[in-house]
C-alpha cells in the first residue's frame, strides 16, 4: 500500500514540476510587451507625439514648398465623395471647383451640416488646414466621416491642388526666417542679460585696446601703416 501511495506521490511531483518547466519556457519565448503603436485606434483617443515630436510649421510655410501633382494624388481618396472639376455634380460632398476662399456653405442646392454652416469665416488656407486635419475638431458635429489626413505635408499638397482648380489665389507669404545674431540676442536677454552689454561685447568702444587692435589689422589688410602716435 505504501509503495503505491508513494509511486502515485511521485508521479504528481514530477507532473508538477514539468508544468511549472513548461510554464517557465513559454513566458521565455511567447514573452508580451505593449507594441510601440497600437494596431486600432480608438474614437475620442488621440495619439501624442510625445518627447521630441517636430511642431507644425505655419501653413503657409508649408504651401511655399507645396506640390500640386502630390495633392492631386492624396485627392483620390477624396473622390468617394468629392468631384471637382468645374460643373461637376455634388455626390455625398459637394462639388469643390474653385472653392478655396469661398464661404463654408456656397454651393447651391448642397445639404451641409448645420455644424459646418455656424463657422464662421470662407475657407481660407489655414481654415482647409486645420478641416483636413480634422473635420470633427473644426466643425463639431459635422457629418463628414473623413478622419483627416495627419501628414502637414500632405495637407498643403492637397489644399495647393484644390486651389488649382478654379480658384488660383496667391499664397500666403510664408514668414521670414529670423537671423541667427537676432535670435541669440533674444536668447541672452530672456537669460537676465543686459541688451546693453550684449551691444558692448559686440562692437569693442572706441579708445580700447579691443579697438586698437581692430584698426591695426584692419589698416594692415588694406597695406597702410597706422600711426604709432595715435
Amino acid at each position: 500500500m505504501d509503495d503505491r501511495f508513494n509511486t502515485i506521490a511521485g508521479w504528481a511531483l514530477a507532473g508538477g514540476i514539468a508544468a511549472l518547466s513548461l510554464s517557465i519556457v513559454s513566458g521565455m519565448v511567447f514573452h508580451s510587451e505593449r507594441p510601440e503603436k497600437m494596431g486600432y485606434a480608438i474614437e475620442g483617443v488621440e495619439e501624442t507625439g510625445g518627447e521630441g515630436a517636430a511642431a507644425v510649421l505655419p501653413i503657409a510655410t508649408r504651401l511655399a514648398s507645396a506640390d500640386v501633382a502630390k495633392g492631386a494624388d492624396v485627392f483620390k481618396q477624396c473622390t468617394a465623395c468629392h468631384t471637382i472639376n468645374q460643373g461637376g455634380a455634388s455626390g455625398i460632398g459637394p462639388n469643390l471647383y474653385a472653392s478655396v476662399g469661398k464661404a463654408h456653405g456656397h454651393v447651391p442646392g448642397f445639404a451641409y451640416s448645420d455644424a459646418l454652416k455656424a463657422v464662421p469665416g470662407t475657407w481660407t488656407f489655414d481654415a482647409l488646414d486645420s478641416w483636413l486635419a480634422s473635420p470633427r475638431k473644426y466643425a463639431p458635429g459635422t457629418k463628414m466621416t473623413f478622419a483627416g489626413i495627419a501628414n502637414p505635408q500632405d495637407r498643403a499638397n492637397v489644399i495647393a491642388y484644390l486651389n488649382s482648380q478654379g480658384s488660383n489665389l496667391p499664397l500666403p507669404t510664408a514668414p521670414a526666417a529670423e537671423p541667427a545674431a537676432d535670435a541669440e540676442a533674444q536668447a541672452n536677454v530672456a537669460e537676465g542679460a543686459d541688451p546693453a552689454e550684449i551691444s558692448n561685447q559686440a562692437t569693442p568702444g572706441q579708445g580700447t585696446p579691443a579697438q586698437s587692435k581692430q584698426n591695426a589689422i584692419q589698416a594692415e589688410e588694406k597695406g597702410v601703416t597706422p600711426n604709432a602716435t595715435h
